[in-house]
């Protein structure tokens, strides 16, 4: 945990390859220091078919899936930081935005916690 989901538009990789853009998401989620950076985990959606406001425009979108734990503060600054770097990345790119989900501590289960 946390989890950095990307949904894009496909057109967007024409600028930046799935790993580079993994490796920005994952630098600016470490540059926080509200993770260990060995539990970042971040994925790539493009995809080829899409709509946005009824029209073909590129997008992106960060889902963040984090512990809970953190401030409102921390996480508008996370969003910010993150837009931030993808807005630098792609500048022609109009619609990029960030969310986080909060994973409730007492219902979380994984593999080494069995």
């Amino acid at each position: 945990m946390p989890h950095f989901v990307i949904d894009c538009s496909e057109s967007i990789l024409d600028s930046h390859s799935e790993e580079q853009i993994i490796e920005q998401v994952h630098f600016v989620a470490d540059s926080t220091q509200l993770f260990e950076e060995g539990d970042i985990k971040v994925r790539v959606n493009p995809f080829k078919k899409y709509a946005v406001g009824n029209k073909r425009e590129g997008f992106i979108h960060v889902f963040a899936n984090i512990m809970e734990g953190r401030s409102t503060e921390q996480k508008a600054d996370l969003s910010k930081k993150m837009v931030q770097k993808l807005a630098s990345m792609f500048p022609h790119i109009p619609k990029i935005a960030m969310n986080i989900r909060d994973f409730e501590k007492a219902t979380y289960c994984n593999r080494d916690m069995l």
